[in-house]
């Protein structure tokens, strides 16, 4: 029997909390709840995937806030995160995803949309494991850059290892097997978030602004991740696959 999926829940709202751990825990989810985040720092300092395997987390908790836990997450692990923001609070929002947040939910909301929201971030996140041990190597290099996608590793031209999110590997690989093609936002959406982009939505654009500045393309005049006005984007160099 499979282990159920384990999410942990982070918000001051006590009314919010049981609501959801309720909610999930009827959909056959473990359930963990907190007030703060004191409990992913805990988790966090047992290794880079403890025993959790998504968290929602509130961006305007008391005191340490969701910005400075989703930035120490980030730091040490891929682990997913949903925030939660508060309806109109767009820098929020792309702070937030700026930080490495794999998407985002506005308060308020109906929990049949957070559950859809997690099932979707879960679904890309095993589509994507972090190592596949017998399976032979898929190797793309472009400008210089190598990406390992059985290790999911990230090489500068130099050789440093660069640290990528879920959402930052999928976007570069859908890059990585359209090379020269322009993908249009709703397309690269789909393969990156398995949703259409609503009309106001900023996370495909943030996202490749976090990317850009993981290549080193991160001026006025980005050289790689090109904008193609009125259509999408596009890779503007060779890629050549490998073994």
């Amino acid at each position: 029997m499979s282990r159920a999926d384990h999410i942990l829940v982070i918000d001051d709202d006590a009314d919010i909390r049981l609501l959801l751990q309720a909610y999930l825990l009827r959909h056959g989810y473990r359930v963990t709840t907190a007030a703060n985040g004191n409990i992913l720092h805990d988790l966090l300092a047992r290794g880079a995937r403890p025993e959790i395997d998504l968290v929602v987390l509130d961006l305007m908790l008391p005191g340490e806030d969701g910005f400075s836990l989703c930035r120490a997450v980030r730091a040490r692990s891929r682990l997913p995160i949903l925030i939660l923001t508060a309806r109109g609070e767009d820098e929020d929002r792309i702070r937030g995803l700026d930080l490495g947040a794999d998407d985002y939910l506005v308060k308020p909301f109906h929990p049949d949309e957070l559950r859809a929201r997690v099932q979707s971030i879960l679904r890309r996140a095993r589509a994507y494991p972090e190592t596949a041990p017998g399976e032979p190597a898929k190797i793309f290099r472009f400008a210089g850059w190598t990406l390992d996608t059985v290790r999911r590793e990230l090489r500068s031209p130099d050789g440093t290892l660069i640290s990528l999110t879920g959402t930052e590997y999928r976007l570069l690989q859908a890059f990585l097997e359209h090379p020269g093609a322009v993908l249009t936002r709703e397309r690269l959406s789909e393969m990156v978030y398995a949703r259409t982009p609503t009309p106001y939505d900023r996370n495909l654009d943030v996202l490749v602004s976090r990317l850009r500045r993981r290549l080193g393309d991160g001026g006025r005049d980005p050289r790689l991740l090109q904008a193609v006005r009125g259509q999408g984007y596009r890779l503007a160099s060779t890629v050549e696959p490998g073994p």
